[in-house]
């Protein structure tokens, strides 16, 4: 069968699959809340079942065909998605805008980055790996939010919702860490004219280099954050109940925290990435992540991959950005 054929067909055959699918979850929710020991009413409604499958699996069959993501990312991108809906379709609304606004930024300008990145890929191709690296920690915090919380929607209120709003923010700041780095390193090198400058010593270096920002870089990675926040405070703001909004905190210093969530991300993983991963460059002018002959070293040590410092980025922000917005909170 032919490859378009495939495509065309594949949605319809995924979102049938998506009802019996999901109302077998429910059942097994179902199963699972009559057996629970502390006899609590944890069944999550059918419709959100269908809602967090069948989205879950557009987006998936989206990602293939415009070539975002390969089949092994698709596959765990679907299992990251589905737990974050369930969770909250904030954290949802957060990996959508991520993926969409970071899979445009990968291919901005791909000749020229083809120019000096030894491993790029038209499109960024994602495999399950990046997907784990970026989505994974979101994913887990969505867990605990769920086991903790329970399911659904809710404000961010430090005093009197506190673990729902300290999880919220974390899986908010890890999304807008991935998408603040992502805009910094897909548009931050081919939008201007000057070189970037290592963060630990401000000595110039070639674009492309890991660890190097510009004032260009860090600008897109509080933009590509803010967006993260604004896309969950406008979640929060038309799911949540009416009247537990109106009694709840504004809501939109979210806005503002997720544009700093984006360009601590970005400064960790430039940091990381200038003295625990690789940079050089080869007789052909492009940057390497790996020593060997006529490679010049530029920075860093061969201790990380860029796998690694995404993680450990999105850990610590996501560890972070909680604690830094309880306390300022009251300022807005």
């Amino acid at each position: 069968m032919h490859e378009s054929t495939i495509y065309k067909i594949l949605p319809v055959l995924l979102c049938g699959l998506s009802v019996p699918l999901s109302m077998f979850m429910w059942i097994g929710n179902v199963a699972y809340s009559k057996i629970a020991s502390d006899g609590s009413n944890s069944v999550i409604p059918p419709t959100r079942w269908l809602f967090s499958v069948l989205v879950p699996i557009l987006l998936m069959v989206y990602g293939l065909k415009r070539k975002g993501v390969n089949k092994s990312g698709a596959a765990f991108g679907l299992l990251c998605a589905i737990i974050l809906s369930i969770a909250s379709h904030a954290f949802l609304a957060c990996l959508a805008a991520f993926f969409f606004s970071s899979s445009r930024a990968t291919k901005f300008r791909g000749h020229r980055k083809r120019k000096f990145e030894e491993d790029f890929k038209e499109g960024g191709q994602r495999n399950w790996a990046q997907v784990i690296c970026n989505a994974g920690m979101a994913t887990q915090l969505a867990l605990l939010y769920l086991l903790d919380c329970g399911y659904g929607e809710r404000p961010i209120d430090f005093v009197n919702l506190y673990r729902s709003s300290w999880l919220g923010v974390a899986v908010m700041g890890s999304f807008a860490c991935c998408n603040g780095d992502t805009w910094a390193s897909e548009l931050g090198t081919v939008i201007g004219s000057g070189d970037p400058f290592l963060i630990t010593n401000r000595k110039r270096v070639p674009r492309g280099t890991n660890g190097a920002i510009s004032f260009v870089g860090l600008l897109v990675s509080f933009l590509g954050g803010t967006l993260i926040g604004l896309v969950y405070f406008l979640t929060v703001r038309y799911t949540v109940e009416a009247t537990v909004y109106k009694n709840s905190p504004n809501q939109w210093p979210l806005i503002v925290f997720g544009g700093l969530a984006g360009l601590l991300g970005s400064l960790v993983d430039s940091l990381l990435g200038a003295t625990l991963q690789y940079s050089g460059q080869n007789e052909r002018g492009m940057i390497v992540e790996r020593p060997g002959k006529n490679v010049r070293h530029i920075s860093g040590v061969r201790i990380l991959d860029n796998h690694s410092v995404n993680l450990i980025s999105t850990i610590v922000t996501g560890i972070v950005m909680p604690s830094i917005a309880m306390n300022l909170w009251s300022m807005f």
